[in-house]
């Protein structure tokens, strides 16, 4: 029997984009409204690699199996990097990506286009209940754009503009988008990680 995996995330699409990389890994993945898990684990740190531990950890004690938790977002050089961590509920409301799009262009708005460069970055986290056991980090290079184009991914991706394919990221077939994305980059490091400990 294969050990279960826990993918410590609620959003559908993150879900799927995630178990698409790490499919061939020697481990049964599981969402967490798969085995029930009812409660949330808090995003406390300053940092995204403080999250990804905090809800590896914390995952795998809810559920009593290894858990996999990333965290991840968008680093906007002109904001100073914002709005990183806060990147999901910068708006004001967890996951609403349209109110999240809208106020990072009323932020950027004022600012000179060529200083909109900005970057996915991702951590990723495995744990077991009483320990971590790997991290790995990924990145992905880009600027925004004020024009939404594309209908793939999720939260910032119809606005973050990728030079070296002439489209943004949500314009990308979902298989290249896995191959280059932070999370693609992170995840991919981490399914060789997997594959040592398991």
């Amino acid at each position: 029997m294969p050990r279960t995996l826990v993918i410590a995330t609620r959003n559908r699409k993150k879900f799927e984009e995630m178990s698409a990389i790490l499919a061939g890994a020697a481990a049964d993945l599981r969402s967490l409204r798969d085995l029930g898990v009812e409660g949330t684990v808090p995003e406390t740190g300053d940092t995204f690699e403080a999250n990804a531990r905090q809800k590896a950890l914390g995952y795998a004690r809810l559920s009593g199996q290894w858990a996999l938790a990333d965290d991840s977002g968008l680093e906007v050089d002109a904001l100073g990097g914002q709005p990183g961590v806060r990147s999901s509920r910068w708006g004001g409301r967890e996951g609403d990506d349209a109110l999240n799009n809208r106020t990072l262009l009323e932020a950027l708005a004022p600012l000179p286009r060529d200083t909109w460069t900005a970057r996915y970055r991702c951590v990723i986290a495995v744990a077991t209940p009483e320990e971590v056991l790997a991290v790995t980090e990924g990145a992905c290079e880009g600027r925004m754009i004020d024009r939404a184009a594309g209908a793939n991914g999720f939260g910032y991706d119809p606005y973050f503009w990728l030079a070296e394919y002439g489209c943004t990221m949500a314009q990308l077939d979902p298989r290249e988008k896995n191959r280059i994305s932070h999370r693609g980059r992170a995840m991919e490091a981490m399914k060789q990680r997997l594959g040592k400990l398991l």
